[in-house]
């Protein structure tokens, strides 16, 4: 038997019969489908073909979201849809979406009209693949209600959130979302909360990575502020906890949406959001990019990929790349990028802090974590927002195996007043605090300077560095040496002599190899083959921590 197009097919058994099949249209054949015990009169093939129709109907209204006129409107505004979004960043054919029917059950004010019910609710869930490795996510529709969360949006949320946990793969977010849903009062709220909680307990034990679309207000906010990764779309996103209109009745500020959150403004001034990208098709090309970098979840490894970048490859321009004279800037990311494979490396918070490198690479295919010193921003020093944005990073990667890779060009924590009364010393801490607890490999290189209480924290073999490394152009000591001779031989002539002195003496990598805290003094050519030799010896290393319920980080 066959059927001319998809659908349903009842056959019914004969007169007196309880039974009846029905078939399912499978390419150009029918098979069996199930058996449906008939109670009063015959299945008739007009009956499941008015079910098969209403099915189609409203899946075919939940592709089209809040209909083609509001479909146009965000194009209009430079955005994609979230079915446009969900397929561009998942392999093609692989997504596998969940809750396509479900709607809110709101009746207060006009809500239970049929032109306000939508199936879906304004989010799309499911998983599907990124490059081959499963991700689960939700996609918001602005096209629906503003892409408002109601309690049933809520929930299809939390239900890909509790399944990611239990099979272990990342949680993606593609906000895009006007907050929530005035109509339903405390039970949209209740559903932020719910959320909120299993950001929570996600949290070290998933990646989760929430990329901003659109506007995100209120307490919406807080989501993507729990998540690992929040990346933005320059001059289409905007994150703030009230907008515009509020902050100039409260405080009499004139500010437009993008000064108050837009982009530049979270990733350069709060630091709150980890990058921005061009459009909605860069930002999903770049977010596939960053997916390859990542462990599934805390129990499995990163990805290894095949790499045609030896390992034992020698870099001779890091031999001269360090000036010699120590007060002279270089770009701390060419040596980055001269040692890891390919010259790829996927900088975190580009625009913020940058007196601090952060980012991920792969050398000889594993994944990394680099931390770096600047030294073209503030010379590396460290101060308040550097301490955080290096802190949190390595807690990401210890929480999710990922080696770190630590340069070192730092001659001290930043002084002043606004540095002292910004708490510096609790937020250095934090820096000190997430190097000390990590337990993955640690590889440290000190390519200049490391001085005073910047050494220490830096990931010094103090702090349980399993390799560290210094070049011949090192300074270890407590300070740098112009001002370490002010203050041992104040009042006193030959100050030059007297530096040279110093120099000879402590500012030299020699002091910290004779005491074995650096293992090796190496020829900066050579760097690629110590790491990639490394991370194959730290591969199966293991170490723990003192059981304790959690620790306290100085927050």
């Amino acid at each position: 038997m066959q059927l001319e197009s998809p659908g349903w097919l009842c056959v019914d058994m004969g007169p007196g019969s309880k039974f009846a099949h029905v078939f399912w249209r499978n390419g150009s054949y029918l098979r069996p489908f199930v058996a449906l015990k008939v109670q009063t009169r015959p299945c008739t093939m007009a009956v499941l073909a008015g079910v098969q129709n209403k099915i189609e109907k409203k899946r075919q209204q939940a592709l089209q979201g809040g209909g083609p006129k509001r479909i146009e409107g965000q194009h209009k505004r430079g955005k994609l849809t979230a079915r446009e979004r969900v397929n561009l960043l998942l392999d093609p054919g692989s997504f596998v979406e969940f809750d396509m029917f479900a709607e809110h059950r709101c009746t207060d004010f006009g809500m239970d009209a049929e032109d306000k019910q939508f199936p879906g609710d304004g989010v799309i869930t499911g998983h599907g693949l990124i490059n081959g490795r499963v991700a689960y996510l939700f996609s918001q529709d602005f096209t629906v209600h503003g892409g408002s969360l109601s309690s049933a949006h809520a929930r299809k949320i939390c239900k890909i959130m509790d399944q990611a946990m239990e099979v272990g793969a990342p949680v993606i977010g593609l906000n895009d979302s006007g907050g929530a849903r005035i109509q339903e009062g405390v039970e949209s709220l209740a559903g932020y909360a719910d959320i909120f909680q299993r950001n929570v307990m996600a949290s070290g034990v998933v990646p989760q990575i929430s990329l901003i679309m659109g506007p995100c207000a209120g307490g919406a906010v807080y989501s993507p502020a729990l998540t690992d990764f929040t990346f933005m779309v320059k001059d289409t996103s905007y994150l703030f906890i009230t907008g515009p209109d509020v902050v100039k009745a409260v405080t009499q500020e004139d500010v437009t949406y993008e000064q108050l959150g837009g982009a530049k403004t979270h990733t350069s001034v709060s630091g709150v959001a980890h990058g921005a990208f061009e459009n909605d098709i860069n930002a999903l090309a770049r977010l596939r990019d960053l997916y390859n970098f990542l462990p599934l979840s805390n129990q499995d490894p990163a990805p290894i990929l095949a790499c045609d970048d030896p390992g034992d490859r020698l870099v001779p321009v890091l031999d001269t790349v360090v000036p010699p004279e120590s007060n002279k800037p270089y770009n701390i990311l060419d040596v980055i990028q001269a040692i890891v494979d390919n010259r790829d490396f996927f900088e975190i918070m580009p625009d913020y802090a940058k007196n601090i490198v952060i980012g991920f690479a792969r050398v000889g295919g594993r994944t990394i974590g680099i931390v770096a010193n600047q030294p073209k921003v503030a010379s590396g020093c460290l101060d308040i927002n550097a301490s955080v944005k290096g802190a949190r990073f390595v807690r990401f990667c210890d929480a999710f195996n990922i080696p770190i890779i630590t340069f070192v060009d730092v001659p001290g924590f930043l002084p002043g007043t606004q540095q002292e009364y910004g708490g510096i010393i609790r937020h250095g801490a934090k820096l000190l605090y997430a190097f000390a607890e990590a337990t993955v490999p640690k590889i440290t290189v000190i390519t200049r300077k490391a001085y005073g209480g910047a050494y220490d924290v830096m990931s010094s073999k103090h702090l349980r560095g399993d390799m560290n490394y210094a070049w011949p152009t090192a300074e270890v000591a407590v300070m740098g040496a112009a001002g370490a001779v002010q203050i041992i031989f104040r009042g006193q002539s030959e100050v030059a002599e007297r530096e040279r002195e110093y120099v000879e003496k402590f500012a030299n990598p020699f002091p910290a190899a004779v005491r074995g805290f650096v293992d090796d003094i190496i020829r900066p050519s050579t760097t690629r083959q110590r790491i990639c030799r490394d991370l194959n010896l730290l591969a199966t290393k293991k170490k723990s921590n003192p059981y304790k319920k959690h620790a306290n980080i100085p927050l």
